[in-house]
């Protein structure tokens, strides 16, 4: 595997891994599937995941490589949610929809007190951790946003942009510049995805008229 954390070329001074384009390139193809309600989505963010962990973990991104062990995990659980879900729709497709209050609230409770707990354990243990916040702030914030994704949460977008950025200057800084790069390409697509679900959620709400058939 030592292949995929060579370089593959060289782009404005920047080495680029094979490790690092091929994990990102199968990430965007999650995205853009995720952003049709393809069940193909979490297989591809498995797929990258394990890729990408194996680019992180010699470059001692610990919170970088823990966010791509749960980028797999929540994947496997994410499918099952889509599969369900789409059982649950006459089109069989996914419904897609707001969090509540409620679930905000909980989101970004959860968000804060897991980014601080998080951080003062790579802080305890420096080994873990080169950069111990920005870490624990891109581990905890993709758990969020990838249970956003699996519940059908308009707000999954929202996370994934606050992720980006922390997460982009992160990977610069540390040599994975193709990370940068496609993240340009990344944040076009989740304003493309944020838009598309924001308006599934809207006609999904919105009442028949009376006397018409519902297709």
């Amino acid at each position: 595997m030592n292949w995929l954390n060579s370089g593959a070329f060289i782009v404005l001074g920047q080495h680029i891994k094979w490790s690092d384009m091929i994990g990102n390139t199968i990430g965007l193809i999650a995205l853009a599937c995720g952003l049709r309600r393809s069940l193909w989505s979490w297989p591809a963010q498995f797929l990258s995941g394990l890729i990408l962990f194996a680019a992180f973990v010699p470059a001692h991104l610990v919170g970088s490589a823990g966010k791509q062990v749960v980028v797999m995990v929540v994947a496997a659980w994410g499918w099952g949610q889509w599969v369900r879900s789409r059982k649950q729709v006459s089109d069989g497709s996914v419904a897609v929809r707001f969090g509540t209050w409620r679930e905000r609230t909980m989101m970004l409770a959860g968000a804060a007190l897991g980014t601080a707990a998080v951080a003062l354990l790579f802080t305890a243990y420096p080994a873990l951790s080169r950069d111990p916040w920005p870490d624990a702030y891109i581990f905890v914030g993709t758990i969020v946003a990838m249970y956003a994704q699996a519940r059908g949460m308009v707000e999954f977008w929202f996370a994934w942009l606050l992720v980006n950025l922390v997460g982009v200057p992160l990977n610069f800084a540390a040599g994975f510049a193709f990370s940068g790069f496609v993240y340009v390409i990344y944040s076009a697509l989740v304003l493309w995805g944020l838009r598309d679900w924001w308006l599934r959620s809207r006609s999904a709400c919105m009442p028949t008229p009376e006397g018409t058939a519902t297709s």
